[in-house]
């Protein structure tokens, strides 16, 4: 009886997987009505789902795909896939690792995926990766597609990072696809060993969906800008400065409030923050600034609050490809931005906006006063940034690439293999 090696067993799946994938592609184009191959997105929790699956999942519907998102069951879970036009299907999952509930999660995906059959998985975020892909495996789903959004072990302390790595490998080492939202991304991964040449993807100049910068511009137009300053307690004369996100110091936010307390900010500097606070201690402290910060919490209609910002700052650890900088620019705001991660990708210095190192509050206060001693400088890397975003991001071309990956096309034409360092 011949032994037969772990590389050999998975070079056999891989085989098998193949001729799973050429049967997919297929399907829809046999004689007969097309059948429909069904598409299984998934994210952890429903705030992903509702920003970074904006429109995408309704235009695989619109392109012959059953579509059916996965996700935690919260309100902007329900909200998300409402959106979308596509059921949900709850499955609890937790962020942060946690074994027995892991488990749980993994043996309902498993259920779900064994039931449903589908010809494709398409999941980001980490823990709804690493557990969709293994129970994809597991089942037999020919496509499995994992979308890098970010690697959150970087800046994790071990032995963290050793735990996240192996997860990040095991989802890749499991996958059938693997797509990098952004160059830089991909690179750092092959610096730390997490790089499969043959499944591995790009698409266009970065971004996991695009942007929609007619809607955002819409949007834009539809406020009274100095009316709308004036309603949230800004004046004429004071240089705002735009935060978007989760408030917590893996965005960056403290680096901000330190910026303030330097004197030698200009005083006419304020900042509006729009995000959930998920740091107590930066709560506390936000609320000292009561002068200089106006904080609206999470607004599900963010866009509308643009008009109000002159500049966007973002002094972001890590990144997978930041969204919002995306949206600042379609909105035609310029963005303040670090030199990490996803971030460097997003802004091109000095014609859409600035790069500082991270965690150096010198440089952001630097250039916190240039944008603020020039405005009209400002606004012209504003409209840039908005030109920029029409011309590179247009959300149909990532959903292109991903539906030319999900269906295995010999010669794709939005997505990219990333099979030299040169392309990253």
């Amino acid at each position: 009886m011949l032994k037969r090696t772990r590389k050999g067993y998975f070079e056999e799946r891989e085989l098998q997987d193949m001729k799973k994938k050429c049967s997919l592609q297929t399907s829809s184009t046999s004689s007969g009505p097309p059948n429909k191959p069904k598409l299984v997105a998934g994210v952890t929790i429903g705030s992903s789902a509702f920003s970074f699956l904006r429109g995408q999942l309704k235009w695989f519907v619109e392109h012959n795909w059953d579509v059916v998102l996965v996700s935690s069951p919260d309100r902007k879970a329900r909200a998300a896939a409402e959106r979308e036009g596509v059921p949900l299907v709850g499955i609890p999952m937790d962020r942060g690792i946690s074994p027995i509930r892991d488990m749980v999660s993994l043996i309902r995906w498993v259920k779900y995926l064994a039931r449903e059959r589908p010809g494709a998985l398409s999941v980001g975020t980490p823990k709804a990766s690493f557990l969709g892909i293994l129970a994809a495996y597991i089942v037999g789903v020919p496509r499995r597609l994992y979308i890098v959004r970010g690697l959150r072990l970087e800046g994790a302390k071990k032995p963290l990072s050793y735990i996240l790595w192996l997860m990040e490998w095991v989802t890749m080492l499991l996958a059938t696809d693997v797509f990098y939202v952004s160059k830089s991304l991909a690179s750092e991964c092959k610096r730390r060993k997490l790089y499969f040449p043959a499944k591995s993807w790009l698409i266009g100049e970065g971004s996991s969906n695009g942007v929609d910068a007619i809607g955002i511009q819409e949007v834009v137009e539809k406020v009274d800008r100095d009316n709308f300053r004036s309603e949230i307690g800004f004046s004429s004369q004071d240089f705002v400065v735009g935060f978007v996100g989760r408030i917590n110091t893996d965005k960056g936010v403290n680096m901000i409030l330190q910026a303030l307390e330097d004197p030698k900010l200009a005083a006419n500097i304020r900042v509006l923050m729009l995000g959930d606070i998920e740091d107590d201690s930066l709560a506390e402290k936000i609320r000292s600034f009561d002068d200089r910060i106006v904080n609206v919490g999470w607004k599900d209609d963010a866009w509308s609050y643009f008009p109000a910002m002159d500049v966007l700052c973002l002094p972001t650890r890590r990144e997978g490809f930041p969204n919002v900088v995306l949206e600042a620019g379609a909105a035609g705001i310029p963005t303040l931005t670090t030199e990490v991660t996803g971030a460097i990708d997003s802004v091109i210095p000095g014609q859409t906006g600035a790069l500082v190192k991270f965690g150096d509050v010198t440089e952001i206060v630097d250039a916190l006063n240039t944008f603020a001693s020039n405005p009209a400088a400002a606004k012209e890397m504003g409209q840039a940034a908005r030109e920029r975003v029409l011309a590179d991001f247009n959300p149909e071309s990532i959903w292109n690439g991903l539906n030319e990956i999900l269906t295995g096309q010999d010669c794709p034409r939005f997505a990219k293999r990333c099979l030299k360092e040169s392309r990253m």
